[in-house]
């Protein structure tokens, strides 16, 4: 009797499926994490502005701050403090060319943070931007991009291995070994190689994760590795190892669709400290 091998457009779809999975939580995780630019628009006497601030900036120089209001006669100024100290704010005046309000925000040492908003002026009136919370934005050491290109290719084929493996386990015949083997061998080399190495560069610190802090983007991988070792050892010791495998896949999903760089490295202004 002949071995029936899967059919090809099933693995085609299931791989689609595995794609469009980790592409959605890969989008989720970096919009909705404290270094996405913050963007909207204000109401300014009759028109509307619309503004893209920064939330993540290089200690290596200073952080432009620009909005374009189409009006060459609004003045603006930019406040700001260091984040979680008892600061007055300071003034920073902005240039207004062709419409265009310009300023920087002073750069910061690694992990440091600033909160700051925009304040369009004109005559007796004047509008807060953005209206109701300020905006923080954290300073970090410069990313070699070749390191952090491969970084983040392996974390996000790492994630897509884990999807793809824990579909693979839901099907009536499944071959999920390899594909364990290869998520493992990627989120090691992606998350626990190549990671401590970004963090190194942009914070001055190789973990920041448990034992020695909180930070979540640590923590997390730290979090889906172990579950992909316990999912491997149990292929050979569980008689039903599918369960560890869908179990994995899934706490991998959730870890991963925590906002990226949430609860990260920090400043502690007052002592100068590095708080993870």
């Amino acid at each position: 009797m002949e071995e029936q091998t899967p059919n090809k457009k099933i693995i085609v779809i299931l791989w689609i499926l595995a794609f469009i999975i980790t592409a959605f939580a890969g989008y989720y995780q970096r919009v909705t994490g404290p270094t996405y630019p913050i963007s909207g628009s204000a109401s300014f006497q009759g028109k509307d502005i619309f503004y893209k601030f920064e939330t993540s900036h290089i200690t290596d120089e200073n952080c432009p701050v620009t909005i374009n209001t189409t009006d060459n006669k609004l003045q603006g100024v930019i406040l700001w403090k260091r984040f979680n100290t008892n600061d007055e704010l300071t003034r920073v005046e902005m240039k207004n060319e062709n419409g265009v309000l310009s300023g920087e925000l002073p750069k910061q040492p690694p992990a440091g943070k600033l909160q700051y908003f925009v304040r369009i002026i004109s005559n007796n009136t004047e509008v807060n931007i953005p209206k109701d919370n300020p905006i923080v934005i954290r300073f970090k050491g410069d990313i070699p991009f070749i390191i952090l290109m491969i970084h983040v290719l392996l974390m996000f084929s790492a994630m897509l291995l884990s999807t793809r493996t824990g579909i693979e386990a839901i099907r009536k015949t499944p071959d999920y070994k390899k594909l364990a083997f290869w998520t493992l061998g990627l989120l090691t080399l992606g998350g626990l190689v190549l990671g401590p190495i970004v963090q190194h560069y942009a914070f001055g610190q190789y973990w920041t994760g448990i034992p020695f802090g909180f930070d979540l983007t640590d923590n997390k991988t730290l979090i889906a590795w172990i579950v992909w070792i316990i999912a491997i050892v149990m292929l050979f010791k569980s008689k039903n190892p599918k369960y560890w495998v869908i179990g994995a896949a899934l706490v991998t999903l959730v870890v991963f669709l925590i906002p990226h760089s949430l609860m990260g490295s920090e400043i502690n202004y007052s002592k100068m400290y590095l708080v993870n």
